[in-house]
């Protein structure tokens, strides 16, 4: 039995459906609403929060592999209820930073589940993606709206990765040999400013998005209000402020694993298109 948990998150929900269509076996995904969650027919769906672990007990049972999104709940109690519940192999995300911007707070949160995860008798696969391309509907609102796309650091371009593409590679890793113990970087195929994101959407929509470059104090000062002043700081770093060459190197971890090429933030406009309309 395979867990996904985050099942109808950005990575969870296509990992579901690749592992589906991979022949995976028995699939379990977890959720906080099974009403609302609407997984495919054939994965059992089962409610819990990652930050309530008492509630991961049944959801866990019978589990041998665990797909787990770090710093989403009380790490070292999912980790510990999971090997008490019999779970072998754990394919964790955490973040390309912990190695490109390891003195940065959510950095140091990240490395030490990692080492939780490696300390805990289990089998583990650790992915560090970079910023992931989902992390435009941040503007969706206001491109909804016929605003204008407020953003810092224009022109840093960035090794996007698809949401997809982290499933792809955690499906291989739970379901395929030779990546147990093993940490992948990942990114996707090109680097893409945030300009050229807007204006990527802006295709896909069919009509012009209004752009505008930011300093850093006001992007803080927005941030903030919803990710705390650490966690914004960072953000606006590893986006622009403290970037450097190993953050925008573009890897083929992706392709290598997979076998198919990573896919382009311009796919990923193209399959959101209704979010931004």
């Amino acid at each position: 039995m395979i867990l996904v948990t985050g099942a109808t998150g950005n990575i969870g929900r296509a990992l579901v459906k690749e592992l589906q269509a991979f022949g995976a076996g028995p699939l379990r995904g977890l959720t906080r609403d099974t009403v609302r969650a609407a997984l495919p027919d054939g994965v059992e769906a089962v409610e819990g929060d990652l930050t309530r672990t008492a509630s991961l007990k049944p959801a866990l049972e019978g589990v041998r592999s665990l797909f787990l999104v770090s710093r989403v709940g009380s790490d070292a109690d999912i980790l510990h209820a999971a090997g008490r519940a019999g779970v072998e192999h754990v394919v964790l995300v955490s973040s390309i930073t912990v190695e490109t911007h390891p003195h940065l707070g959510p950095a140091g949160e990240n490395s030490a589940v990692e080492r939780l995860l490696k300390d805990s008798g289990m089998a583990w696969t650790i992915l560090r993606p970079t910023q992931f391309a989902s992390n435009a509907m941040w503007w969706a609102e206001v491109i909804r709206e016929h605003g204008t796309v407020r953003v810092p650091y224009a022109e840093v371009g960035l090794p996007t990765i698809h949401p997809a593409d982290i499933a792809s590679v955690a499906r291989a890793a739970l379901t395929e040999p030779g990546h147990r113990e093993r940490t992948y970087a990942l990114t996707g195929p090109e680097r893409i400013t945030a300009r050229q994101q807007v204006g990527a959407i802006a295709a896909v929509l069919g009509r012009e998005v209004p752009f505008a470059e930011i300093g850093r104090q006001e992007a803080h000062r927005q941030m903030a209000t919803f990710l705390g002043d650490e966690a914004a700081d960072a953000v606006l770093d590893v986006t622009g402020g403290d970037v450097n060459e190993e953050l925008l190197t573009v890897r083929d971890t992706v392709s290598r694993i997979t076998g198919s090429p990573a896919r382009t933030f311009h796919q990923w406009a193209s399959e959101n298109a209704a979010a931004f309309a």
